[in-house]
């Protein structure tokens, strides 16, 4: 798998991660935090109810000390005030109280008066505090007889729960002794409970009492419920209150979580996106473009493009050490090329000059026997004896001497001649020897296949001028056409092709010195033709020389032909620039509208596979 796709998953992984380690932080953590907050409440919303009660309790406790502080019921007791309870016992009483029961006890805690036998409240008096007229002993007020202590409690009644409190009966001034307790009820009704419930702002809802006075809480999807227990005047429970407290913070809790859930999420996306983004941009297309050079490297030896990446990150150092080292490598190949390529003139050479040697050899031994023969020959003696002939007329022995000398010395000039005359026949042998072997590395030069190499056509104009003489370079302004760059990078033999360009570099300056020019113009442009079943590439090279007459365009790819001097051309290089081009499989003519108006070379090359992508 490749890297892109890695890091995607493992970014959306830890996202993954990341968020269900959120949700479980909001459901073990958070969460629970939110729902302990809520039974506080509760046991907060309980607690009102109970202070609630405990107001109430007190309230009426403030009351009942009035009622007890009070001179006529104290003479009541004391039996010294028998009409007390008809008059002050009446219903206005007890609503402005605002109490349902009240009783009186003596000091020995017989009861004296009840409320309902004047004021009838529907209330069954029976057992709640007193029993056969008496104070129930089990009561734990019943010590509080003749004493100055208050209690309070709960009691069920037949209408309700009903709160009692208790106080001493005093003589009015809060002083004397206490005669007994006053006690007065007050019941809870629906209506009390309402008005605690807009107090306490909670819900209560009396249920079956419980036995544990521990408050219980239950907890539904939408309250929570705590159960708070009360014991009657005698320590058992009496009843028990339901409260319900809405769970709102929770439901705004888990909605406030939600959405922060939501908004968190949103933005880990935007950052994951953006992450993304900036490693795709950073790292991973540049790391990518690398990757994808660097096969393309490996698959294409030719190196056709460069990175040139321009960044001033770890990567564009990289690609810039990348360009470099391929920058590097190309150029040392091509010295490799170009090395063996001039390695294998230099092989062939060696051969032909090794071949010529051994001809030349023998060759060199006959001229010299020749030359030998030739300074000893009897040709001076001849000539001499021949003029003193011409001179003697009377001296007949001396004429007779001088024939016999002469006819010898013809004799020994024929047999010379005659020796001369087979070293040269030899030697003829021998030149024709060295002629053969000359072709022969020709025809097998021509057959060996060339390096064929991917190459940029305005590189190869650039590289072919460097060769070409000074002098030949400063006659010339060279000149790339823009369908050079058009075309890109081709597959031809470069080494091959860069010589030829040479040569014809080199003709244009001489044919623009013999038009009389101090300066002229060599322009090279290109175009892919269709040649048969194969793409081939035509390079037409142009020059503002001399030109070429119409009779002559044919021959001057003949070896030996050439309009300039012998004395500095012997009509080869055009000659070997055909034979090259035809080694190559194409073909090279010549074209000019006429003397002084310069020439054009044409070159055919049958291209391979080309490079995708023309030059930028």
């Amino acid at each position: 798998m490749k890297i892109r796709p890695k890091v995607t998953i493992l970014l959306t992984l830890l996202l993954c991660v990341l968020g269900g380690v959120a949700f479980f932080i909001e459901e073990a953590v958070v969460m629970p935090r939110f729902t302990q907050l809520e039974l506080r409440n509760a046991h907060v919303a309980m607690q009102r109810v109970r202070n609630s009660v405990e107001h109430d309790l007190a309230t009426l406790e403030v009351q009942v000390m009035d009622w007890g502080n009070w001179s006529e019921l104290y003479e009541f007791v004391q039996g010294r005030n028998p009409g007390f309870p008809g008059h002050n016992v009446t219903r206005a009483a007890l609503r402005e109280a605002q109490v349902t029961a009240i009783w009186i006890f003596n000091r020995d805690g017989r009861q004296m008066m009840f409320s309902g036998e004047y004021v009838h409240t529907g209330l069954d008096p029976e057992g709640l505090i007193s029993r056969n007229g008496m104070m129930r002993e089990d009561l734990s007020w019943h010590g509080n007889l003749g004493t100055m202590h208050t209690a309070n409690g709960l009691v069920r009644t037949n209408l309700g729960m009903m709160l009692l409190v208790s106080g001493p009966i005093l003589d009015g001034s809060g002083s004397g002794e206490p005669q007994g307790l006053a006690v007065m009820g007050r019941v809870l009704t629906p209506a009390k409970i309402r008005v605690m419930e807009r107090e306490t702002e909670t819900e209560i809802l009396a249920v079956n009492p419980e036995s544990s006075m521990e408050d219980r809480y239950v907890e539904t999807p939408a309250l929570t419920q705590v159960f708070g227990s009360f014991r009657d005047l005698y320590g058992k429970p009496v009843f028990t209150l339901r409260v319900d407290v809405p769970r709102d913070v929770t439901a705004h809790g888990r909605r406030a979580i939600m959405v922060a859930s939501l908004l968190i999420f949103g933005l880990s996306i935007v950052v994951l996106l953006l992450i993304l983004v900036l490693l795709n941009r950073l790292v991973l297309s540049p790391l990518d473009r690398v990757t994808r050079h660097a096969v393309a490297i490996g698959e294409n030896p030719d190196l056709p493009e460069r990175l040139n990446s321009g960044a001033r990150d770890e990567f564009g150092q990289l690609a810039a050490e990348f360009d470099r080292m391929v920058d590097r490598f190309v150029e040392t190949r091509s010295e490799l090329v170009d090395q063996s390529f001039q390695a294998g003139f230099a092989e062939m050479s060696k051969g032909v000059l090794h071949n010529l040697g051994n001809a030349l050899t023998p060759l060199g031994v006959r001229l010299e026997a020749l030359s030998r023969r030739l300074r000893e020959s009897p040709a001076a003696d001849i000539r001499l004896a021949a003029a003193e002939l011409a001179s003697v007329n009377d001296d007949a022995a001396r004429r007779a001497a001088l024939l016999e000398f002469v006819e010898l010395g013809a004799g020994e000039m024929a047999a010379m001649i005659e020796a001369a005359s087979a070293d040269v026949e030899t030697m003829q042998r021998q030149a024709s020897l060295m002629r053969a072997s000359l072709s022969e590395q020709v025809r097998v030069s021509h057959s060996k296949a060339a390096l064929v190499e991917s190459v940029r056509l305005p590189e190869l104009v650039q590289q072919s001028l460097e060769i070409v003489p000074d002098a030949s370079r400063r006659r010339l302004a060279v000149e790339a056409d823009e369908s050079l760059q058009r075309i890109g990078a081709v597959r031809v033999a470069r080494t091959v092709l860069r010589m030829v360009l040479q040569n014809l570099i080199i003709n244009a300056a001489d044919a623009v010195r013999d038009a009389g020019r101090e300066r002229g113009v060599f322009r090279v442009a290109a175009e892919i033709v269709r040649e048969a079943d194969h793409d081939a590439l035509h390079l037409r090279c142009e020059d503002n020389g001399v030109g070429i007459s119409p009779d002559n365009l044919e021959r001057v790819f003949e070896k030996g032909y050439s309009t300039k001097s012998r004395d500095t051309n012997q009509g080869i290089g055009l000659h070997w620039c055909a034979n090259a081009i035809l080694s190559l499989g194409g073909r090279i003519w010549a074209s000019s509208e006429g003397p002084g108006r310069g020439a054009a070379m044409h070159l055919i090359l049958p291209l391979e596979a080309r490079e995708s992508g023309a030059m930028a």
